[in-house]
């Protein structure tokens, strides 16, 4: 059997808008989404900054639409984990299901994962008052009072972003001081509308179907406490999802795919990563889409310089 033009590994919004383009480019993309497929926003209920749903649409709706126009322009999907990947040789091989499928270019857009704190209520109240992300669910918070768990730079910037919204966040911490960074530090100190609670881990997330308090417990002294919130925000950090990709593709101290910088393209020529994967910056619906159009687009160039080696070799 041939080689595929293109093989994509991941179906969130960077992997489906990849195929979209991939497929209306006539390049027949095999899809394999995974045994979990749609990325994060599966787990998300309301999406409102996604443009062109002014009412807000349901994560899964809108991945399902994703997916929907991927499949009108001849995307064909594998609803399967990929089991490896072999990118040292040309055409690239990626085992899925047992056997083995081979492309001359692979898209990785396998996302990555924000850590949780691993409590038996977190993952029922996720996308009821349980979040990851305050760029995403901010909004829906407005006048509430609400905890951000962590100590890094991304858990203040997350504090600070969310008092535009919450009456008082409480910023909980289970050291004595902040690990982020001095200008991140003094910039919470000096939000009245931030408090802290040092040396305090969250040992359970209480209510019925919608987040109502945090328990807490002092690391020193062993007291538990009750803390009244209508919102969690985990930012302890994300995990990207590249485990597969180990020893095959440069990746960072953090093990996102390196790409070249404004571009999708990897260490390997033919090998592209786009969405999450590659982006621990911003990890938004909106640019993860973005960076699947780049992935295609550039996947398409490649395509095209090896028609012509091809051409004049014959």
């Amino acid at each position: 059997m041939s080689a595929r033009d293109v093989i994509i590994i991941g179906s969130g919004p960077a992997g489906l808008t990849a195929a979209i383009y991939t497929a209306r480019a006539n390049l027949k993309p095999l899809v394999i989404e995974g045994i979990q497929a749609g990325g994060q926003l599966m787990l998300t209920t309301d999406v409102e900054n996604y443009p062109g749903f002014p009412d807000g649409i349901v994560g899964p709706d809108l991945m399902a639409k994703f997916r929907e126009q991927a499949e009108r322009f001849g995307a064909e999907f594998v609803t399967a984990d990929v089991d490896e990947v072999d990118l040292s040789s040309h055409p690239f091989r990626v085992r899925v299901a047992g056997h083995d499928e081979t492309a001359r270019s692979v898209i990785v857009s396998t996302g990555a994962q924000a850590r949780m704190l691993g409590l038996p209520n977190e993952h029922d109240l996720l996308g009821h008052g349980v979040s990851t992300c305050a760029t995403c669910d901010g909004f829906f918070f407005r006048g509430h009072d609400i905890a951000v768990v962590g100590g890094g730079d991304s858990a203040l910037e997350e504090a600070n972003f969310l008092t535009k919204f919450a009456d008082k966040v409480t910023l909980v911490h289970r050291r004595k001081e902040l690990r982020a960074s001095k200008i991140m530090q003094d910039r919470a100190f000096a939000n009245p509308k931030i408090e802290f609670l040092w040396n305090s881990v969250v040992t359970d997330v209480k209510g019925d179907g919608r987040v109502e308090a945090l328990e807490l417990s002092d690391i020193e002294t062993g007291d538990t406490s009750e803390l009244p919130v209508t919102g969690m925000f985990v930012a302890i950090g994300h995990d990207p999802n590249t485990k597969l990709f180990v020893g095959q593709l440069e990746l960072d101290d953090g093990g996102y795919i390196v790409t070249r910088p404004g571009s999708t393209v990897t260490a390997v020529p033919g090998v592209f990563a786009a969405g999450d994967v590659q982006d621990h910056i911003f990890r938004q619906a909106i640019t993860a889409a973005g960076s699947g159009c780049m992935a295609a687009l550039e996947t398409e160039r490649y395509l095209e310089t090896l028609a012509d080696v091809s051409t004049s070799v014959e």
